[in-house]
């Protein structure tokens, strides 16, 4: 059995007499420590797909294996404790607490969890060994993303989820935040996962998903991940 599995995921929503399917039989498997991208246009179920994974969504019908778990069948409580235990969640805003310093938000997040790692390690670990005594808004774009996926670790998780992470930076800050999220995946051994509408970056995964319709269209196995200093877009 794979780590992860999703398994004829279907999910539907209604709209008045209307029902969308933004989840049409969606299958794809993931291995323990791969670093995935799933690409695909706007309304093709990547950021629906990432919500029932992190447990913030739920299935019409279908599977949902995780580390041997079905996510799909916990209850409201277990899934509380699935979601602060098991996921880290990296969105393209930050969602940092203003009034609170970097070092303050990273240990906002470990306070949950009961394998939480040391908030300054982490912190240094991205890059932010002089700014943990920083507000959200003496920091820059990339630093608040920084210290967003500060946060996530933190937390050691099993899954980091990542939608659109560097949707809001420039090409140059958002080239530093992949090479962050790649480090973590081979140095951490963490399984990683990045939505993103930018298919130029996919040669720097070890599995590309591909969503159209509400599925998954296409999976490639990349046997020679490149680094994303290498990449150009």
């Amino acid at each position: 059995m794979s780590y992860i599995e999703f398994k004829n995921v279907c999910k539907e929503y209604i709209m008045g007499e209307i029902t969308i399917k933004a989840l049409n039989n969606a299958n794809f498997k993931i291995e323990k420590g791969e670093l995935v991208v799933i690409v695909g246009p706007s309304g093709a179920g990547k950021t629906t797909a990432l919500n029932i994974l992190g447990g913030m969504d739920s299935v019409t019908t279908g599977d949902v294996i995780v580390d041997g778990k079905n996510v799909a069948k916990l209850k409201n409580r277990e899934l509380i404790k699935y979601r602060r235990e098991d996921i880290g969640f990296v969105f393209q805003f930050y969602n940092l607490v203003q009034n609170l310093t970097a070092k303050e938000n990273v240990e906002l997040a470990t306070e949950i969890c009961k394998d939480s790692l040391d908030p300054e390690e982490v912190l240094k670990k991205v890059g932010l060994k002089d700014r943990m005594k920083n507000f959200p808004s003496q920091l820059s774009g990339g630093e608040q993303q920084r210290v967003a996926i500060a946060r996530a670790i933190a937390k050691n998780p099993k899954l980091l989820l990542c939608d659109e992470p560097t949707g809001a930076l420039d090409y140059k800050t958002g080239k530093q935040i992949l090479k962050l999220l790649q480090d973590t995946a081979r140095k951490e051994n963490m399984t990683v996962l990045i939505i993103t509408h930018n298919g130029a970056i996919a040669p720097m995964a070890d599995k590309i998903i591909h969503f159209k319709n509400g599925t998954a269209q296409e999976i490639e196995i990349n046997e020679n991940p490149k680094p994303i200093e290498e990449i150009e877009w």
